[in-house]
């Protein structure tokens, strides 16, 4: 991409608020309440937490540092972290770039289908259908269908798409309404599910550390799985966002400000399904059955049930398609600076193309449930690994305190890249070779 007409963010809080909305998603949603569910409720918060504020200051920082210093996505980012070593060093930087930016692409095309769900739960919560059915009889009866959420499918993305075309700018202009909404709706349904008999156990399970559980080096697995997921930290997504940056701008305490906000979104989000399922004595680890079965299931049962159902599902959309921009747009930079003859309206357009077109053939559960514990379990660890060795052994030392100083002087700056070094990249090849090591056991 042509640095001259690199568009940025016109604030600092349009950028946090997008940065947010990128990571405010799924892993949101349902997987921290599924995984703080399965793990110990008060002991994986603690562990959790301890991750998200190592892997915020270190690792996101790193993300949006290389990409502004480089201007670009992750091809070109990779490439010139590792031409710090040399020409020939920079080839194998942008050969490697390829697997975290297929990762991207691969995670949309399973995303765009999750959200196409979503706009169907919503679209029968207008309609008051889902106030009568059997959940699990209704989910089980489009998700196990192929072809059954064709034209939500299509707005999902072509609406994605739209949002996109102006770059950085609408990006923005998209998220500062998003974001906000996102949060009042589900302090809302916060709200509501604290009236609930029953739901002080909930309460009691999440800020209730059970000590013992820390002793469960699965839990600080899962943690840490987690807190990457949460992030976006996959050596790749941020790296466009950091792309937009201006140099003023300090990385450390946007990064910083960008995870703060994401865990609010998940602890919000836990406190709206955790409570809820005590009250009602259901699996608080259960899923995407929670958004689609579950919560349903429990908004039949209250006053004025239908309102909080169409406003949950829109806050569920709004996260949905703020994470899938991030993705179209870590591709789209990429193959721009890779290829700078081609045009960003068009590639824009490819890319939904292939979306659409490979996850036509994956809408069964059944298809994209492997497809996306494939990417989760192989491509983002191993994207992240790859990012955080790059940056903290391959890339020069000197060239990443630097750009991590602009706008800010830290004067611990070796200290935060010994850390860098030291416990962040081997969490990274932990987790990696954990989850690969499961993947074989199991």
């Amino acid at each position: 991409m042509n640095k001259k007409s690199h568009t940025k963010f016109t604030s600092r809080w349009g950028f946090i608020l997008s940065a947010v909305g990128s990571s405010v998603g799924m892993a949101n949603v349902w997987g921290f309440p599924a995984k703080l569910g399965s793990n110990g409720g008060g002991a994986f918060l603690i562990s959790y937490l301890i991750f998200i504020a190592l892997f915020s200051s270190i690792g996101l920082a790193a993300e949006y540092a290389i990409g502004r210093r480089s201007r670009t996505g992750t091809l070109g980012s990779y490439r010139a972290a590792w031409a710090t070593r040399g020409e020939k060093a920079g080839r194998i930087g942008g050969i490697l770039g390829w697997l975290p930016l297929a990762g991207s692409l691969c995670i949309a095309i399973g995303y765009a289908i999750i959200i196409a769900y979503i706009l169907k739960a919503f679209f029968h919560s207008v309609t008051g259908q889902l106030m009568h059915v059997d959940t699990a009889v209704w989910f089980e009866g489009f998700s196990g269908e192929a072809y059954s959420v064709v034209p939500f499918h299509i707005i999902v993305v072509v609406g994605t798409l739209l949002t996109l075309l102006l770059g950085a700018k609408s990006i923005e202009k998209t998220n500062k309404v998003m974001m906000p909404l996102f949060f009042l709706i589900f302090l809302v349904l916060a709200i509501r599910v604290a009236f609930l008999p029953g739901a002080a156990a909930g309460y009691k399970f999440m800020f209730t550390p059970d000590w013992s559980a820390l002793k469960d080096p699965m839990v600080w697995v899962w943690a840490m799985g987690q807190a990457f997921f949460s992030l976006s930290v996959t050596g790749s997504g941020m790296i466009v966002y950091g792309a937009y940056l201006d140099d003023n701008e300090p990385v450390v305490p946007l990064a910083i400000r960008t995870a703060v906000f994401d865990t609010i979104a998940a602890l919000v989000a836990a406190l709206v399904i955790i409570p809820a399922c005590f009250a009602y004595n259901l699996d608080v680890g259960a899923g995407p059955s929670l958004l689609f079965v579950t919560l349903p299931r429990i908004l039949q049962d209250i006053p004025f049930g239908q309102f909080f159902a169409v406003i949950l599902y829109t806050a569920m959309a709004f996260a949905g398609v703020s994470s899938l921009q991030n993705m179209f747009e870590a591709v789209a930079e990429s193959l721009l600076h890779r290829f700078p003859k081609f045009n960003r309206q068009a590639v824009l357009v490819l890319l939904c193309a292939v979306c659409l077109g490979i996850g036509l053939h994956m809408e069964p559960i059944s298809k994209w449930g492997p497809w996306m514990d494939i990417i989760s379990i192989y491509i983002i660890p191993i994207g992240a690994t790859i990012g955080a060795i790059s940056w903290f052994w391959i890339m020069k030392k000197d060239d990443l305190i630097h750009e991590i100083q602009k706008g800010s002087v830290m004067p611990r700056a070796n200290t935060w890249f010994y850390i860098g070094r030291f416990l962040y990249v081997p969490c990274a090849l932990i987790l990696c070779f954990i989850a690969l090591f499961l993947q074989i056991a199991f």
